[in-house]
């Protein structure tokens, strides 16, 4: 078998190739999602995403016979391990043909680059922070793939594990119908709305009315989001890209903003899935792309989990089941069938309890692996 050569990205080309290149792994499944390449594009560029000030990071393709045939993303970020007290990098956007020549020597390179840099684990796959895609998908493969989430072949956990990687941590994503009628429970834990005057919760129509909202629920999210694994808080300008980023592609109808007197004490963002239009567009906006993934926002029936917190002081208080009746309220008046919660920590059981109340499965698992790895003398 000829020799795996990898190569960094350096040219523009080099990133082009790095950021289409699962395109052309894919080629054959109906179901794989592309991302949006556009977003791709500003996610891999240092001027513009304004992570890249505190991350140290490599970008490698692999190519056997002069034909690109895996990738992968090494990251060191340095924030999250100066909050964490850890020394671990990151191994992110794996992918590759079903080879395991190809995935040893990708995730060898990224070892050896961390252990240069005195890394003590590689732990992945994990981006930037835990609003990129994050994990492995390891079971579900029969259900149709969801925006930024893990989009792998079946084969890739096993290329992942032979090189000695173990589990760090799994997540699940729950898929529930909508009810026909809103359950009992969340009838009485709306009726507090009604009879508490300092219980106050938001709800939009148009998105020009959820700008005010925006940076202030980005805030909150720091601040509940803090021990979530993989999540990095994000700086002034972070929040600000994070806004531009999906303001585009927000449904108003689907996000309510909860507060206690003057204070912001929750927020739910969900989102109409736009899978089906994005997979019509091949992941490009023009020339008419963008029409298709309109169209998706006004024919899905499914309902995509975004963001969602609880100020930590006022948990317990059925905040979070009345933002969930009220999210359910307009899924029905919308024509929504099902409830998508996206990715979930296994161990986070409050969140898991809300989806599980109203009938939701497991249908799909992810894993973030980690691999110790000697530090290099050099």
């Amino acid at each position: 078998m000829s020799k795996i050569e990898i190569r960094p990205v350096r040219s523009k080309k080099d990133l082009k190739e790095f950021i289409f290149l699962p395109e052309k792994i894919h080629s054959g499944n109906k179901n794989w999602l592309p991302p949006l390449y556009s977003d791709e594009f500003i996610l891999f560029n240092p001027r513009k995403n304004k992570s890249f000030e505190y991350c140290d990071h490599i970008l490698l393709l692999a190519y056997r016979e002069g034909k690109a045939v895996g990738r992968i993303m090494g990251l060191i970020n340095q924030r999250y391990n100066e909050l964490k007290n850890e020394r671990n990098a990151r191994f992110c956007f794996l992918d590759s043909i079903n080879d395991s020549q190809v995935s040893k020597t990708l995730l060898g390179k990224v070892e050896e680059w961390a252990a240069e840099r005195k890394m003590e684990k590689v732990v992945g796959p994990l981006g930037f922070s835990d609003k990129d895609p994050q994990g492995i998908q390891i079971e579900g493969f029969e259900y149709p793939s969801v925006l930024a989430a893990p989009n792998n072949a079946s084969y890739l956990p096993g290329l992942v594990e032979m090189e000695g990687y173990i589990k760090r941590v799994d997540l699940v994503d729950y898929l529930a119908d909508v009810p026909s009628e809103i359950p009992e429970v969340y009838k009485r834990v709306l009726s507090r709305v009604e009879i508490r005057p300092d219980y106050r919760i938001v709800e939009f129509r148009k998105k020009k009315e959820l700008k005010q909202y925006i940076i202030d629920i980005l805030e909150l999210m720091n601040e509940t989001y803090s021990n979530i694994y993989g999540f990095v808080p994000l700086t002034d300008n972070e929040k600000e890209d994070l806004a531009k980023r999906y303001m585009p592609i927000l449904d108003p109808r689907f996000i309510k903003v909860f507060f206690i007197e003057d204070t912001l004490a929750g927020f739910v963002i969900e989102m109409p899935d736009i899978a089906k239009g994005l997979m019509k567009a091949r992941g490009r906006l023009f020339p008419f792309g963008f029409i298709h993934i309109l169209r998706s926002v006004r024919k899905t029936t499914n309902l995509l989990m975004l963001l969602g917190a609880v100020k930590e002081e006022y948990r317990g208080k059925g905040i979070d089941a009345i933002m969930g009746a009220k999210i359910l309220e307009s899924a029905t008046r919308s024509r929504m069938k099902t409830l998508d919660s996206h990715l979930i920590l296994e161990h986070n059981t409050r969140m898991r309890a809300e989806y599980e109340r109203i009938g939701g499965k497991v249908v799909k698992k992810y894993r973030i692996y980690q691999k110790d790895i000697p530090v290099s003398d050099k």
